[in-house]
């Protein structure tokens, strides 16, 4: 039986991921910082709720224990907390691009340095361990999207947390992937009103239930090739998205003169690519 924690619980995903992990009959912990919500999830779940500040660097290390503690180990991190605070970039106000970085950002890091550490101190005493991070970016965070840079670039650095994270920590047993969903959530619904509308009838492809079963596999025992990996899913559709790639190159051998700059860019731009156009662009 896999011990989970699932940050962001009380609603939307993370509230469908708590339902699949124990209809899969994980032992679970629940983090949200809406109690209230939090426990309603924990009682439909059978689950530990743990409510408090995910990007506080002390809770997150107490919310790693707290699993520990209630189930001897700790199997699987789903990092799902997040937060966005809509602008265009001549709007950006410092506080909201303070917490929509620390809420994001910091809240995916500070579980994952306490998990990983539990990790690697289990695999130095000797244990096979095979443990799953699964992190939770966004197509905002890979393309790009307009009114939403600092979501973007939060979830951008989860992407590239992600890869690092899975180098760091494959010689331990730990695998660390992340999923770019696109489902119907508190954010979404507002936001993206129209797409994310649920149909009369038939099938839902934005109901948050349709991310959950890739999250499972992602922490479970069959998924321990599978490492450093970004996965879209929407519906009943999934893929892998692809990132950065080195071009191609034009060496002078020496310094560059900025004169002669122009051409060599552009026919290296001719060469590439094109990229992928940002959201709403």
């Amino acid at each position: 039986m896999r011990s989970v924690i699932i940050t962001g619980a009380a609603q939307g995903l993370g509230r469908a991921h708590a339902l699949a992990f124990a209809e899969a009959g994980a032992q679970l912990v629940l983090n949200d910082l809406d109690a209230d919500a939090l426990a309603a999830v924990a009682d439909e779940t059978g689950a530990v709720a743990f409510p408090g500040d995910i990007a506080d660097w002390d809770f997150a290390a107490a919310l790693i224990g707290k699993a520990v503690a209630e189930h001897g180990r700790l199997d699987a991190l789903v990092n799902n907390a997040g937060l966005a605070r809509d602008r265009m970039v001549v709007n950006l106000a410092e506080d909201e691009w303070d917490a929509v970085m620390r809420v994001n950002l910091k809240g995916t890091a500070a579980p994952l340095r306490h998990a990983a550490a539990h990790w690697r101190a289990r695999s130095k005493a000797g244990e096979d361990v095979a443990a799953r991070v699964v992190n939770t970016t966004s197509g905002a965070g890979l393309m790009g999207s307009v009114g939403q840079a600092s979501y973007s670039a939060a979830k951008a650095g989860i992407a590239a947390l992600t890869q690092v994270a899975a180098a760091e920590l494959a010689r331990y047993g730990v695998t660390v992937n992340a999923i770019a969903p696109s489902a119907r959530t508190a954010m979404t619904e507002v936001v993206f009103a129209d797409a994310m509308r649920a149909p009369d009838d038939g099938f839902d492809a934005m109901a948050p239930d349709n991310v959950s079963p890739l999250v499972v596999w992602l922490a479970g025992a069959d998924s321990g090739d599978v490492t450093g990996r970004v996965f879209e899913i929407s519906g009943g559709s999934v893929s892998v998205a692809g990132g950065w790639q080195h071009g191609e190159t034009r060496d002078a051998g020496r310094r560059w003169h900025p004169d002669e700059l122009g051409p060599v860019v552009r026919d290296l731009l001719s060469r590439a690519p094109a990229p992928v156009a940002v959201y709403g662009a």
